[in-house]
């Protein structure tokens, strides 16, 4: 696959603060992408700046071979739907709806027209006046509808409920099936849009910690659970991210694959593994990265 999407060496201050450290990474077409961490992790800065919304301190972007900015021939052929988008006080879905009918040349009226009626949106009533979902609503639309080949959510159905989400899943998923584009995701509800992932980029303190493909991610880490001592032995020499203890009872997530010989050693041991979801592994590895470098810092004071 070619690339659309080229990052190198990107970084973005504001003022003392690095919102974005050092980052390069590569976006595949026809791929569905997680961009995924913490709050105030750098997610949405590097949105804004791969969509002309922002701009670089430094390092390079490059969209479709070329400098997004003010660049015409790229941003046509995006759509960024953001959770926190503004529409004038006046307008009703329907202008927001015939405003990109006119700016994205790949838009599905046909498309926008079935979704409304899914998501039962009310097309005479001022934006401003929607519900959070509602409006949350109104971005899913235009985000699938555009046909855009490159599409970014930036949490944009954070208001919608479990079943208006499943929609926009379901949709997306077939959609996408049927025309294939690149789509980049960012939310919080991993464990609901990991089915959704083909690839996952991890950002933490602004710096990217992993991109993988999602089943090579599935497979790096994993939970022993056991008799303390037993478990303690078990994983002597490997990079624990995450431990719990009760009593005589431990369970710990390493990172690595088990191989056949650990299974062994597990069953003869006593022990059981579980596999660690896509969720786990990214909230385990950002806290153990953020405990590894307080660590770092106290033992920095000491000297």
């Amino acid at each position: 696959m070619s690339s659309v999407i080229e990052v190198t060496n990107l970084t973005k201050r504001y003022r003392e603060t690095v919102a974005v450290d050092d980052a390069s990474f590569a976006i595949e077409e026809n791929t569905i992408y997680g961009l995924l961490g913490r709050n105030g992790a750098g997610k949405t800065t590097i949105m804004s700046i791969l969509t002309a919304q922002n701009f670089e301190t430094s390092g390079s972007v490059t969209v479709f071979g070329e400098h997004p900015y003010e660049n015409a021939r790229v941003l046509s052929r995006m759509c960024f739907v953001r959770e926190s988008q503004r529409y004038p006080d006046d307008w009703k879905p329907r202008h927001a709806f015939a405003a990109a009918r006119l700016f994205f040349p790949n838009w599905d009226q046909a498309l926008a027209e079935d979704l409304i009626a899914e998501f039962q949106l009310p097309m005479n009533r001022r934006i401003k006046k929607l519900s959070r979902g509602q409006l949350s609503a109104v971005g899913v639309i235009i985000g699938l509808a555009s046909r855009a080949e490159i599409t970014f959510f930036d949490e944009p159905y954070l208001g919608l409920d479990a079943v208006a989400r499943q929609i926009f899943y379901d949709r997306l998923l077939e959609d996408y099936a049927e025309h294939p584009r690149t789509i980049i995701l960012s939310s919080h509800l991993i464990d609901e849009v990991s089915n959704l992932l083909e690839r996952v980029i991890v950002i933490d303190q602004g710096q990217i910690i992993l991109d993988e493909s999602t089943d090579d991610v599935r497979g790096r880490a994993a939970n022993i659970v056991g008799d303390t001592a037993a478990v303690e032995a078990f994983i002597a020499g490997r990079e624990v991210i995450h431990r719990e203890s009760l009593g005589q009872v431990s369970s710990v997530t390493v990172l690595g694959a088990l191989t056949d010989a650990d299974r062994r050693q597990l069953a003869a041991s006593g022990l059981d593994t579980s596999a660690v979801s896509l969720q786990q592994l990214i909230v385990r590895t950002t806290q153990h990265r953020a405990d590894a470098s307080s660590q770092a810092s106290e033992e920095g004071a000491l000297r």
